[in-house]
């Protein structure tokens, strides 16, 4: 259930997505913790410690390692890595695009090669939500297709129309396991997908057809794969106009906080990228000010925090050269430290997104933070 609070000048929107596991204050970034941990040495509660909302996972890491089947016998994701907060998982339908050399499309669904053992594995629609079912997430994506983009205007034609029906059986499988007896979590919702890469036309008639469905949230896929930002803006921008309005809407895999910024702008609710972690392992930081690499020598005696503006727990105990010198020294802590700070700031972001909404003021940020966040110094 979604209630949209207030609406700001354009289409940012301030509300709440009520899930079964708790209330999501949106804007709001999904932390990826893609094999049910995040990247970096963080536990559940350093998320929690770091103002995370809604955790993320895997559905096709986790299908094949450790087995669904046996996170459903442990009491389901959330008891397993004992985060009790809203958790997402997606379909499975992103390895469609990024195994791309281990795979095969049928009508069905998608052969893969496992990129762990090389074993065959198959994931369809059904197969998608029994894994999902039995992981017990609060919200279930769509199995769906992700095209790179450039690809024939013919391709994205077939693989948009096969997404349209995959999802039809999508809805019909989750409603079969949901309604039964032992189902881990009954109150699992679907989240359609919308696809069609940068073609306006398909775009709007694939959204069309998925509102139709009457599902619990929409999301807007395929994009961040190789368009530029301001394609992304435009398609974000012809979409929102056909996406049910109390349902909420999802930018999947996006991206910067600049990017994030222009998809609130623009009416998207909840985001998720990688970066912010895959970031701080490489000790490239966020801050107010933009992004630095801690590893460059002119911070081996910065006594200042990563961000002097930042309340983290990080930023609140140690200095630019401590963390620096984990990194130089090989030290995991070093990492772990990173990518507290950078998921702590992407939280905060959010936080802020939404006082600025909810003070009238988001105009206003927007003209201040959107490049300036994204700026390398």
């Amino acid at each position: 259930m979604y209630k949209l609070l207030k609406q700001e000048e354009g289409h940012a929107r301030r509300g709440e997505f009520i899930t079964p596991h708790g209330t999501v204050q949106t804007p709001a970034f999904m932390n990826v913790g893609t094999a049910a941990a995040i990247k970096g040495g963080l536990s559940a509660k350093d998320l929690e410690d770091i103002g995370c909302q809604v955790e993320l996972s895997n559905t096709y890491h986790l299908h094949v390692r450790p087995g669904d089947e046996l996170i459903r016998d442990m009491g389901g994701l959330h008891r397993f890595m004992d985060w009790h907060g809203p958790i997402l998982t997606d379909s499975g339908g992103f390895q469609v695009f990024s195994l791309a050399d281990l795979r095969h499309i049928t009508e069905e669904g998608v052969s893969f090669q496992s990129h762990v053992d090389g074993r065959r594995l198959f994931i369809g629609p059904e197969q998608s939500m029994r894994i999902q079912a039995n992981l017990g997430s609060d919200v279930a994506m769509a199995f769906d297709e992700c095209v790179k983009i450039p690809s024939p205007r013919e391709y994205f034609e077939a693989a948009t129309a096969r997404t349209y029906r995959w999802l039809v059986r999508c809805k019909k499988a989750l409603a079969e396991y949901n309604a039964a007896p032992d189902a881990v979590n009954p109150g699992q919702m679907l989240f359609g997908i919308n696809q069609g890469g940068i073609y306006p036309d398909l775009r709007v008639e694939h959204m069309k057809a998925i509102a139709q469905l009457d599902l619990p949230g929409y999301a807007i896929g395929g994009l961040a794969v190789g368009e530029t930002h301001q394609q992304m803006y435009d398609i974000i921008e012809q979409v929102q106009e056909h996406m049910p309005v109390h349902r909420p809407r999802y930018l999947m895999g996006v991206g910067t906080p600049g990017n994030i910024i222009e998809g609130v702008w623009r009416g998207v609710d909840l985001f998720d990228c990688v970066m912010p972690a895959r970031n701080g392992r490489h000790a490239h930081l966020f801050t107010k000010q933009g992004i630095i690499n801690l590893k460059n020598e002119k911070y081996a005696r910065d006594e200042s925090p990563i961000d002097p503006a930042c309340s983290c727990p990080v930023c609140r105990r140690y200095s630019r050269a401590y963390v620096r010198h984990l990194f130089k020294a090989g030290e995991t802590l070093g990492l772990r430290l990173a990518v507290m700070h950078n998921l702590w700031f992407y939280n905060n972001l959010m936080a802020e997104i939404r006082a600025a909404l909810e003070e009238g003021t988001f105009t206003a940020y927007r003209a201040k933070y959107a490049k300036l966040l994204d700026t390398r110094i």
